[in-house]
């Protein structure tokens, strides 16, 4: 087993990962259970997948555990699941004692975080990732939170979860655009944090039938890792983490959550950055092509119905705006990202026309 540690003192936990980890999840978690409840949060065709069968095994280890299911797509990072999970908690006469097991994608693990941070004014979660995204990104570094009608994620907790338990075996249930998905997040780090890797991604990515996963989710979470220990509140060098997500989020918000997926988007953003990165002269436009034909690779959607006033609007309401002023990550060179202020509308408008 590859055990991986997020240093952030006494919030500090481990990443395992291994193949078929999550049938050793009681065992693991055995010297936790003091006859708690344990509630497991994933939706139902999860829980039909390999959810039920780690209710049975908790259950055979005389843990007192239960279940609750969220709809699935961004539908379940709502106010009104929010809600509606603390209710059905305390229905179970849940209490601060109580352990969460967020099971599923990054919509699973961001509500189900928030709603551990906000129980009882918080308890102990655990994140079982059942997507190549979530492994390498979501449910690394205890970003929570829930979406509303302005915006993506501007509601929600920076929470960091006991333990992150990666079974890479849980991806053969996925259908491909899930993991061209994930994919995306993995070129991210190459990208920002380590040029070597991402000209393996991009090798890798030539027969994506034969790419190492498990290569790719272990160097994944060693650059998140690495990157949330230095920074957990994402007041410096954290920040790099959201490059193409400025753009990327801003695309997911005008085609609408669940028309494309955050990857996606993400990849599209990317590109923006990259070719932003060049015209701001950090970066040749020899290393903004390559990134691009890295990104290429990946079969993405079309986005040619996105208006540039439309992406404006939302980027307007971006995160990372301080002082009305935007934190926009670029890159200084290929493997090495910064955060400029330099980026003006205009060049983020030039920049989506770039890619059509």
């Amino acid at each position: 087993m590859n055990t991986i540690q997020v240093a952030l003192n006494k919030n500090s936990y481990p990443i395992y990962l291994e193949n078929g980890l999550i049938q050793k999840i009681p065992k693991i978690l055995s010297n936790k259970n003091h006859g708690q409840r344990w509630v497991i949060i994933s939706q139902h065709s999860l829980m039909e997948l390999f959810g039920f069968a780690l209710l049975s095994n908790m259950k055979k280890s005389n843990y007192k555990i239960d279940y609750i299911t969220l709809p699935n797509g961004e539908a379940a990072k709502s106010m009104n699941e929010f809600k509606r999970v603390i209710s059905t908690m305390i229905e179970m006469h849940c209490d601060r004692k109580t352990n969460i097991i967020a099971l599923g994608g990054g919509v699973v693990g961001d509500l189900a975080g928030f709603v551990a941070s906000s129980f009882l004014r918080g308890i102990n979660y655990y994140q079982v990732p059942s997507t190549l995204l979530s492994m390498v990104d979501s449910s690394i570094g205890g970003k929570t939170g829930v979406n509303i009608a302005e915006g993506k994620n501007l509601i929600g907790s920076i929470y960091q979860p006991n333990a992150v338990f990666i079974d890479p075996e849980l991806l053969h249930s996925l259908p491909t655009t899930e993991l061209i998905s994930g994919l995306g997040e993995v070129i991210k780090y190459g990208a920002i944090y380590d040029r070597s890797f991402l000209t393996d991604i991009s090798g890798w990515l030539d027969d994506i039938n034969s790419f190492p996963l498990n290569d790719a989710i272990k160097r994944s979470c060693q650059i998140k890792a690495d990157i949330v220990s230095k920074d957990e509140r994402e007041l410096g060098i954290r920040r790099i983490l959201n490059f193409g997500h400025t753009i990327g989020h801003a695309i997911e918000a005008v085609m609408g959550y669940g028309k494309i997926r955050h990857g996606e988007a993400i990849s599209y953003g990317m590109k923006c950055a990259g070719w932003i990165s060049n015209e701001l002269g950090l970066i040749s436009k020899i290393d903004s092509d390559y990134l691009n034909k890295t990104i290429d690779k990946l079969p993405l959607p079309i986005i040619n119905k996105v208006q540039t006033n439309d992406l404006i609007s939302f980027i307007r309401r971006d995160k990372k705006i301080e002082a009305q002023v935007l934190n926009f990550v670029a890159l200084e060179k290929l493997g090495k990202a910064i955060t400029t202020t330099e980026v003006s509308e205009d060049l983020i408008e030039k920049s989506f026309k770039a890619l059509k």
